[in-house]
């Protein structure tokens, strides 16, 4: 067992981690970090200690240490990065919650015990041209009472709770914690998607259901796409393919040239990204700048390794064919629209949005 480093982790054993989960990356795909033990891997290493305070069960990493950390997960399987993004913006909302709450749960968290994912798509990037909110809840005396969807909920089937928010009547968007298990909660069935379909999303729905605890809006951090926790997931992808880049280049050495060349750029934009996390709340400007080098690297390294793999990269469960299917995840999920509209107008070669 290792502990996330609040500074800064260690390399070397991050490394072995990224191993471990690249073996069982095919089949988490698949079946999902939960049934493959891939998240098992995570809790047993230490590494989700880190996200949660020291105060409660963890030993509170930098958002440096953090980020370096999930680019390495990334790096390894994609499926498992994306559910550990979705169990840490959990994490982060119960520990702006009541003591009592951060008491109870965070430690259970941190250990791997519980399990919890994050429903706010549609507080941030979805169904926000709907006039009416997607999930409200309503105040009945003590009680609060949800009603609505959650569009978009990664491991809502294997998760043991759901942290989601909900609009009040005066418009004030507040956060919940929902037992899965709970009356009039409908979950979905797993979603097909082009990739990542691991991660076991699902659309949930609300029928007049009670919370488990109140998370109110004082003290929480603002619900906001396209954070930096998704360029580190990009950069960490765009590792994977140098890897396999780097396979190719053994037996053939003219491409190593091409490695390096991408290489180079993802330890560039990685370098850009510690120096944002070192800001407190950096301008999204700069965040999604960032964000859109990083879309543009992810996707032009997965071709990349897609060509360099030849025919055998075009076959169903090549690392290379799934490389080239996950990196469509990044023009996707949580994309601001000044970042969509940036990556339309570079494939169309237009000079900027208008």
């Amino acid at each position: 067992m290792f502990s996330l480093d609040p500074s800064r982790p260690d390399q070397a054993r991050l490394d072995s981690l990224r191993g471990d989960l690249l073996v069982r990356a095919a089949e988490t795909e698949q079946i999902g970090p939960w049934q493959s033990g891939a998240f098992s891997l995570l809790a047993s290493s230490g590494l989700l200690a880190g996200f949660v305070p020291a105060e409660h069960g963890g030993n509170g990493a930098t958002e440096e240490a953090i980020l370096e950390s999930l680019s390495a997960v990334a790096s390894g399987c994609l499926t498992t990065a994306l559910v550990l993004t979705q169990w840490a913006s959990a994490c982060r909302i119960v520990a702006s919650g009541p003591e009592a709450l951060r008491h109870r749960l965070l430690p259970r968290l941190a250990r791997g015990e519980e399990t919890a994912t994050v429903g706010i798509a549609q507080l941030t990037t979805s169904r926000q041209h709907v006039g009416k909110p997607a999930l409200v809840a309503t105040r009945r005396g003590e009680s609060w009472w949800l009603d609505g969807t959650c569009p978009w909920v990664t491991g809502a089937d294997s998760s043991d709770a759901i942290v989601t928010g909900a609009v009040t009547a005066d418009g004030t968007p507040a956060f919940f914690l929902v037992s899965a298990a709970s009356p009039g909660l409908g979950i979905g069935p797993p979603m097909r998607m082009l990739a990542l379909s691991g991660s076991r999303t699902s659309s949930v729905s609300f029928d007049g259901v009670e919370p488990a605890e109140v998370i109110l809006p004082s003290g929480l951090p603002q619900a906001r796409a396209g954070g930096l926790a998704t360029t580190a997931l990009a950069i960490g992808a765009t590792r994977g393919s140098i890897a396999i880049l780097d396979s190719e280049a053994a037996k053939r050495p003219s491409l190593a040239a091409v490695a390096d060349g991408f290489r180079a750029e993802a330890d560039r934009l990685a370098g850009q990204l510690r120096d944002l996390a070192r800001n407190d709340g950096p301008a999204a400007e700069a965040r999604d700048s960032l964000r859109t080098a990083a879309n543009s690297l992810v996707v032009r390294a997965a071709q990349a390794a897609l060509t360099a793999s030849k025919g055998a990269g075009f076959l169903s469960g090549h690392p290379a064919e799934r490389g080239i299917r996950e990196s469509m995840l990044f023009l996707v999920w949580s994309c601001p629209q000044q970042v969509a509209a940036a990556v339309m107008c570079e494939l169309a070669h237009l000079d900027g949005p208008t």
